[in-house]
């Protein structure tokens, strides 16, 4: 069993509500009031269940590591149950939980001396992290929200709990390198226009195989062949099929030669050459998916690989399941894959079952009559 150095110290911060607006179609959950809609749209949270996933393979490779957090949700209640015996830095008041406590709870663990800093949520909380921290001690993001751009996550919860482990462990093939820290203006995502601003670097573990890379934007060159494979797929959509377009440029192609609507940064869903949902939330696509044979067409995030699960949580582990992995149409550029350096193309449902249906290889169409296989994995 690999093993620690005598006093190593993990600190965990978990945003107890990262992810909530996702599935919800709410693009986020910074702000009260946002978190607030997505209660009332039937919302729940689920970054403590990432938690536990990494925890649970950190405690495998690392049973006896040090770990420091904040009470309650916010790092205490996970810790204990994957069987660790943390120390609490930091209480938020009467119980709640904001992006200040994130802060001061951080902070804490900056004066601890804590060898590296564990958080869970999203760009957001990356943001406040870095705040706290800047560049004093390493950061690493278990992917928990609805926006990571950054570069300081892991591809999944999992490989998070196992990067920090061989990190703590002084693993040789684990490095330290700047990641950027990136975020997006909610509103005006949820306006359909994408405003991303660099926040600054963080010291942060990377292994190419467990580590994500920041997002990159298209490459000049790129857009008369995706044109052309999104006026093929227009013209092969089957009547009385339902087709659920993921957000992006790439896939907005697809209404774009249909002559429709669409919604950038949103999921929509088209019938018989009609827009029938523009921005959909899980349940709206469930819904419309009932009597219907159903196809999804994504793009993929240039930079990270990430087919699901970053900025598409509408299209759910279910959603998919539903579908079927056979009437999904993944649409990039050559040049998107090229620069990907041999890395897969990743899938983080929230669900094992369906992380390993997807998991393998893929077509993508990267012009028209043109496909490649591409390897998929968590």
């Amino acid at each position: 069993m690999v093993s620690a150095r005598t006093g190593t110290a993990l600190g965990l911060v978990i945003n107890p509500f990262a992810g909530m607006g996702g599935s919800v179609g709410l693009k986020g959950t910074d702000g009260k009031e946002i978190l607030r809609q997505a209660v009332r749209r039937g919302a729940s949270p689920h970054a403590n269940d990432k938690a536990a996933d990494a925890l649970s393979l950190l405690s495998t490779v690392l049973p006896e590591v040090g770990i420091f957090t904040a009470s309650g949700v916010m790092g205490e209640d996970a810790a204990c149950n994957a069987g660790f015996r943390p120390i609490v830095l930091h209480r938020p008041r009467r119980g709640e939980s904001t992006g200040a406590d994130t802060i001061a709870a951080a902070c804490a663990m900056v004066h601890r001396g804590v060898d590296l800093l564990l958080f869970v949520g999203g760009d957001g909380t990356a943001r406040d992290v870095l705040t706290a921290v800047n560049d004093r001690i390493p950061i690493l993001g278990v992917p928990a929200g609805v926006k990571m751009h950054s570069a300081v996550f892991a591809t999944n919860p999992n490989n998070a709990g196992l990067l920090a482990a061989f990190y703590l462990a002084r693993d040789p093939t684990v490095l330290i390198r700047d990641a950027e820290v990136m975020d997006l203006d909610e509103e005006a995502f949820r306006n359909d226009r994408l405003s991303a601003q660099l926040f600054g670097y963080a010291r942060s573990p990377f292994e190419r195989r467990l580590s994500q890379n920041a997002k990159a934007g298209g490459r000049p060159g790129e857009d008369a062949a995706l044109d052309a494979v999104a006026r093929q797929v227009a013209a092969s959509m089957q009547p009385g099929r339902l087709y659920i377009l993921g957000p992006g440029t790439t896939t907005r192609r697809v209404s774009n030669a249909l002559g429709l609507p669409s919604t950038l940064l949103g999921v929509d869903a088209v019938l018989d050459g009609k827009a029938i949902g523009l921005d959909l939330d899980e349940r709206s696509l469930l819904k419309l998916m009932r009597h219907r044979e159903a196809q999804i067409v994504v793009g993929v995030l240039g930079g990270q690989g990430s087919l699901f699960g970053r900025g598409n949580q509408q299209i759910s582990a279910e959603v998919i399941r539903r579908t079927g992995r056979d009437r999904i149409t993944v649409i990039a550029s050559i040049e998107k894959l090229i620069a990907l350096g041999g890395t897969p193309l990743h899938v983080d449902t929230g669900n094992e079952d369906v992380d390993a249906l997807l998991s393998g290889h893929i077509r993508v169409e990267t012009a028209p009559g043109q496909s490649t296989p591409f390897r998929v994995t968590t």
